[in-house]
């Protein structure tokens, strides 16, 4: 196996470096983000890149002369919109993230949320703090009986949906597409519906051209009156100047907010705004819904071994970016992978360059989307660099490499 260089930024958990170590590659750590010209200057001479949310791999990153050699990149999070997946996808560069790993960590937090607004924690607590002794019990309510609306029901809204029930909640639901039920939680057919039954509603949906401010000024007034709204998916979903001026008439009771549709690069003592601060009963939190260490060191490990298992073998099991390949390993045989145009006669140009050099195909697997195929090859002669150079003469050809 070749030994690959791969970069880490954003203070990525050091597990992922010692899988990476350890599994042969050579790893070089960035503590921070990096802007677009930075992260260019960066990039000579890396194969795998790892970030997290804060920095933005864009066309122009993955354009430049010094991206030539890059593989892959690993969002060490579950969000993939800071990458141009479009233009890595022709690239050749496959993008992996981590969808499950700090599940439990935004979905544990939102619980919390849920407690902090019915019982107004987050006022308590700010006026103990600034000497005042305010014990009422006016506006506050238990959680139990209540009903919880989830918007987006997958991997975290369907694990709060069943941490609410072990409260005593009533969980409804929306999702665009059909998902099944867990425990007693109930599908609704509309997002009116949901917003206008729910006590408690909780947004857990990606950062799409459909979701980009789906909730604003009308969906608002659908919810019932005191009813609070949390959002810990992206910024860009809910209108807050709409949320703070419903808030500021009373029509909601509260909302607990962990992302915001712009975000400092890095952490900052001072300086950040929103409409919503200083109104009563509202939770700000600076997108820490997966910031736990188990979360962190859980994402480090899945992405990595993604990488690995990638660098290895040509697996792009889980790139949400690429057609999914994986093929096992058989002693004595010859690894390589290629990228190549979805256009008909490449499966016949490439078996043509392999008869070349009078080799033998063991095994071949072939995927394809609507602009790209992905084909792992492997043969029973140690001939794969010289295939490989033939394959880069193709025009056909976006990327070819040698594992064995």
């Amino acid at each position: 196996m070749p030994k690959l260089n791969v970069l880490l930024l954003e203070n990525i958990h050091p597990v992922a470096e010692e899988a990476l170590i350890e599994a042969g590659h050579s790893v070089k750590r960035v503590n921070g983000a990096l802007k677009e010209d930075e992260l260019i200057a960066k990039l000579d001479g890396v194969h795998l890149l790892g970030i997290r949310s804060k920095t933005n791999v864009t066309a122009k990153v993955l354009a430049a002369s010094s991206a030539r050699d890059l593989l892959a990149v690993g969002c060490f999070c579950i969000g993939t919109n800071q990458v141009a997946l479009a233009d890595a996808m022709r690239r050749g560069i496959a993008v992996f993230n981590a969808p499950f790993s700090n599940t439990r960590s935004v979905a544990e937090m939102v619980i919390a949320e849920i407690i902090m607004l019915a019982r107004q924690l987050g006022d308590r607590s700010r006026e103990v703090h600034q000497g005042a002794w305010k014990k009422v019990a006016a506006g506050t309510h238990e959680v139990r009986g209540k009903t919880l609306g989830v918007v987006g029901y997958g991997h975290i809204g369907s694990q709060v949906g069943v941490l609410a029930e072990f409260f005593g909640m009533r969980v409804v639901y929306f999702d665009i597409a059909a998902k099944l039920p867990l425990s007693n939680n109930q599908a609704l057919k509309s997002l009116d519906a949901v917003l206008s039954q729910s006590d408690f509603v909780t947004l857990h949906v990606p950062e799409t051209p459909q979701t980009k401010g789906m909730i604003g000024r009308a969906q608002l007034d659908v919810m019932k009156k005191g009813a609070c709204l949390i959002n810990a998916s992206r910024g860009t979903v809910v209108d807050l100047a709409a949320l703070a001026d419903d808030l500021k008439r009373g029509h909601l009771g509260g909302a607990a907010v962990d992302v915001y549709p712009e975000e400092p690069e890095g952490n900052l003592d001072s300086g950040f705004t929103t409409p919503l601060q200083g109104l009563p009963n509202v939770v700000l939190t600076p997108h820490i819904g997966g910031s736990t260490s188990e979360a962190q060191e859980a994402i480090g490990r899945e992405v990595a071994h993604s990488f690995i298992k990638f660098a290895q073998g040509g697996s792009t099991t889980g790139a949400v970016n690429f057609p999914h390949v994986e093929l096992g390993t058989t002693p004595d045989t010859y690894r390589l992978i290629h990228v190549h145009q979805n256009v008909p006669g490449v499966l016949r140009d490439v078996n043509r360059v392999i008869g070349d050099a009078q080799a033998n195909i063991h095994a071949q697997v072939l995927s394809t989307n609507a602009e790209i195929g992905y084909l792992v090859i492997d043969l029973d002669a140690a001939v794969t660099g010289q295939v490989v150079s033939s394959l880069k003469g193709l025009l056909t050809t976006i990327k070819a490499r040698a594992l064995s």
